[in-house]
């Protein structure tokens, strides 16, 4: 299966950083209380404090000196693990993987290693192996709210939002300050067609000093299906605040333009969404980035009767998500208005097919 790519799932670690230094101090303070480990105390101290402050090259090398003096050290893979997923760049996803593995086989119990585990599975795409872990993680510490709310969100995308919204409240009982539960809450009752209550969960998550890009460029999209584009183009707007690297809130931006009939503006979005040169992984969610920019181009083009090129973005469309009916139909909108009843006719005929399968 096509995995994600690493800057979706940057944006997806929604546990407070603050958290990490915790963890690994605590987790260091179970050693023996020798020079050594106070030593190596000293610099998971400092390697987790360069992590908050964003700077992972600093937090790899005091992780990598801490490896180089006890390669058995659990919190160091654990916390080298983090600092590789904080450099946002594809090639380091496999090193961090096998960074968190390490520190799980080094000692079983370290449970924030088995939670960053999951949480980089569930943002791969292997939702199966992030539920493991995490039933896992309950089975050694029960009720954990973070391992309960995130199991919530995993059970949510293996389709069962009922449960997710089960999870976590019982998260909430626990730990009322949960921030992630109130947007995984918000995220099950969006597939539940509930939207009045995504809107109470996502105001609560926003409103939090944990609030992340991906929140409000959640509650932009339901904005934008409510047709309250004023409201999603605010929240687009502080999700693009955060993070300015996040394409998707630019893809929203692009949606609202369009839905504005201003097409000038949707292109100048989708060209920060997808600037030229960058080169991309090849990922479930790039392929899917791609494929929606390409439609919101095809949207722009048409308003502004420029139909070759709306055919061309289109077809790009399909080139990287083949199922998509809407993009058909379009097409063969298209064609027709362009004197091509032929291609109008087989685009009619996939998108026929593709909604009869969806039925």
């Amino acid at each position: 299966m096509p995995t994600r790519s690493a800057e979706s799932l940057m944006c997806n670690l929604t546990m407070p950083r603050p958290l990490i230094a915790l963890v690994l101090l605590a987790s260091a303070m179970t050693r023996a209380q020798t020079p050594r480990a106070d030593l190596q105390g000293a610099q998971l101290g400092a390697a987790a404090q360069h992590l908050q402050q964003g700077k992972s090259e600093q937090a790899i090398r005091e992780c990598k000196a801490v490896l180089a003096n006890d390669p058995r050290s659990a919190p160091a893979h654990m916390l080298l693990g983090l600092a590789y997923l904080a450099q946002r760049s594809t090639a380091m996803i496999g090193e961090a993987k096998a960074e968190l593995q390490q520190a799980l086989d080094l000692d079983p119990e370290l449970l924030w290693a088995r939670f960053y585990l999951a949480r980089l599975y569930l943002d791969l795409g292997l939702n199966e192996k992030a539920q493991e872990q995490l039933e896992r993680g309950l089975k050694q510490r029960p009720g954990f709210p973070p391992f309960l709310s995130l199991l919530g969100e995993v059970r949510r995308k293996l389709g069962d939002p009922a449960a997710s919204l089960e999870l976590n409240r019982k998260a909430l009982e626990a730990d009322a300050t949960m921030t992630p539960a109130h947007y995984f809450l918000a995220l099950a009752y969006v597939d539940l067609k509930q939207e009045q209550a995504a809107m109470a969960e996502f105001e609560k998550a926003i409103h939090s000093a944990s609030v992340t890009p991906e929140m409000y460029n959640a509650l932009a999209s339901l904005y934008i299906r409510k047709q309250q584009f004023a409201e999603a183009e605010d929240s687009c707007r502080k999700a693009i605040a955060l993070d300015p690297s996040r394409p998707d809130a630019y893809l929203n931006l692009a949606r609202i333009y369009n839905a504005r009939h201003e097409s000038d503006q949707a292109l100048e979005a989708l060209r920060a969404a997808l600037p030229e040169g960058k080169e991309f992984s090849v990922s479930e969610y790039y392929q899917e980035l791609q494929a929606d920019v390409a439609v919101e181009r095809g949207a722009a083009y048409t308003a502004k009767k420029l139909y070759a090129q709306a055919i061309e973005e289109y077809a790009r469309a399909l080139d990287f998500d083949p199922r998509r009916a809407v993009v058909h139909r379009r097409l063969a909108e298209l064609y027709l208005k362009t004197g091509d009843p032929a291609g109008a006719a087989l685009h009619t005929k996939e998108a026929d097919q593709l909604e009869k399968g969806q039925r």
